[in-house]
């Protein structure tokens, strides 16, 4: 059994604030198996009741687990007052109360993020200690040198003294390379080629673990995670 209050059940999975998920419980708007519930304490399982609200039967999900196509220009965040966030981007049928990137991409940073509203599941992907290495395609404004991946692949020292876990780099033509990370400090890959002077142009996330950007993701666009993809995170690619 997984009983749950009904105001915050209807507040969660239908996306609205818990003031208004209680006044539409009070006026008669949920029903739970067939009868109207007008008590917003009502103690309900979601997994096993027939929940309509308004006359949208709940499809329960405990948590949800998005990839997106993260445009140039957005932030990572899931709320600012000035500013479009990743968020912003998620459409309707998917939004809901407490969704959030896990981690972050720089604004002109493009590619591959999760968002989710899974705290223990965002703590799983981000810790160093799980070594989830994240792929990312960098456009450089110079050449990558076998020099320079030892140098990644020992652990780069960036400037501010701080020391970086190790790397893998790997050159993909004239002025583009390849980088794994485990780690997410801030403008950490800028950084880290700063070391060795050189400079990123463009800088777009292809993969997490062994999952990779879904192709037909365009930019902006954001769906569900499927429970293949997401054991995939936690493979190594």
């Amino acid at each position: 059994m997984n009983k749950q209050r009904l105001d915050k059940i209807i507040s969660t999975q239908f996306n609205i604030s818990r003031k208004d998920a209680r006044r539409d419980i009070k006026i008669g708007k949920v029903t739970v198996d067939g009868k109207t519930v007008k008590d917003f304490g009502f103690q309900a399982d979601p997994e096993a009741a027939l929940i309509e609200y308004m006359g949208q039967a709940l499809c329960y999900k405990e948590h949800l687990y998005l990839v997106m196509n993260k445009p140039k220009g957005v932030i990572s965040a899931s709320l600012d007052k000035s500013r479009e966030t990743v968020v912003d981007l998620v459409p309707e049928p998917l939004r809901r109360q407490g969704l959030f990137p896990v981690g972050r991409l720089d604004r002109d940073t493009t590619g591959l993020l999760i968002i989710t509203d899974d705290g223990d599941f965002a703590h799983s992907l981000l810790s160093p200690k799980k070594e989830i290495f994240k792929t990312y395609e960098a456009e450089l404004d110079g050449k990558v040198t076998e020099e320079m991946c030892k140098i990644f692949a020992d652990g780069i020292t960036l400037a501010d003294g701080t020391l970086c876990r190790k790397a893998e780099l790997k050159p993909m033509g004239e002025c583009k390379a390849e980088i794994k990370i485990c780690e997410g400090r801030y403008h950490q890959i800028k950084r880290m080629f700063g070391v060795v002077n050189l400079g990123v142009n463009e800088l777009k996330r292809v993969a997490v673990g062994g999952f990779f950007l879904p192709e037909n993701l365009k930019s902006g666009e954001c769906r569900e995670l499927t429970n293949s993809e997401i054991n995939a995170i936690f493979t190594d690619c």
